[in-house]
C-alpha cells in the first residue's frame, strides 16, 4: 500500500517537474550553468528546414554519430557542447513521431525532454545546495549515476533515461571552476 502511495505521488509530480525543468533552462539565474543538450539542439534545429528537423528528431545514433553529426554543421560548437548534445541526444532520440514542422524555438524546446540542466535544476537543489551539492563534485558517469542509489535519491521521480541523461551531462560539464558561478549561489 505504500509503495502504491509513493508510485501515485511520483506520477503526479511529473507534470510539474517537467514545467519546472523548462522554466529553470530559461531562467538567467542559472545561464552560468553550460547548456544542456536540449537547448544546444534547439538552437541547432531552429536554423534547419522544417523537413531536416523533422528528419534530426528521428535519427537513431550513438554518442559517436551524434558528435560526427553536429561537428559535421560547423555550427562553432566548442567540444564539451558537442559531447553534451551527441550524449543527450543518443539517449532521448529519436523522438516518435512527435511532428516538428512550422514549429519555433520555444515551441521545440517544449517537444523535447529535459536535458542534464534542466534535471539538475529542477532536482538538486530541493533537498541540498546546488553549488556544494552539484556544482563542485567531479565525478564520471557511473559516479553520477551511483548517486542514486542512496535511500533519498532513490525516490526521485526520474526515469533510467532522466537519470541517465543527468548523468552523462554533470560528467561532461561538471565541476564549475568557483569563480563561474555567481557569489549569491556560493555556499
Amino acid at each position: 500500500m505504500m509503495r502504491r502511495g509513493k508510485w501515485i505521488t511520483g506520477v503526479a509530480l511529473v507534470p510539474a517537474m517537467a514545467a519546472m525543468a523548462l522554466w529553470a533552462a530559461d531562467d538567467d539565474q542559472f545561464a552560468f550553468m553550460p547548456d544542456g543538450g536540449r537547448s544546444i539542439l534547439t538552437g541547432l534545429l531552429s536554423s534547419m528546414t522544417p523537413e531536416a528537423a523533422q528528419d534530426t528528431l528521428m535519427r537513431d545514433d550513438a554518442p559517436e554519430g551524434w558528435a560526427t553529426w553536429a561537428t559535421s554543421l560547423d555550427a562553432g560548437l566548442d567540444p564539451a557542447s558537442i559531447e553534451t548534445l551527441a550524449s543527450y541526444a543518443a539517449l532521448n532520440l529519436p523522438l516518435g513521431g512527435k511532428p516538428v514542422s512550422g514549429l519555433g524555438a520555444t515551441e521545440l524546446a517544449e517537444v523535447l525532454p529535459p536535458d542534464g540542466k534542466d534535471l539538475a535544476v529542477a532536482q538538486c537543489q530541493f533537498c541540498h545546495a546546488l553549488f556544494s551539492g552539484y556544482l563542485m563534485h567531479d565525478r564520471d558517469k557511473a559516479g553520477w549515476l551511483s548517486t542514486f542509489k542512496s535511500p533519498f535519491h532513490t525516490e526521485i521521480p526520474m526515469s533510467r533515461v532522466e537519470r541517465e541523461t543527468f548523468a552523462g551531462y554533470s560528467a561532461i560539464n561538471m565541476p564549475l571552476a568557483f569563480d563561474d558561478v555567481p557569489p549569491e549561489l556560493r555556499f
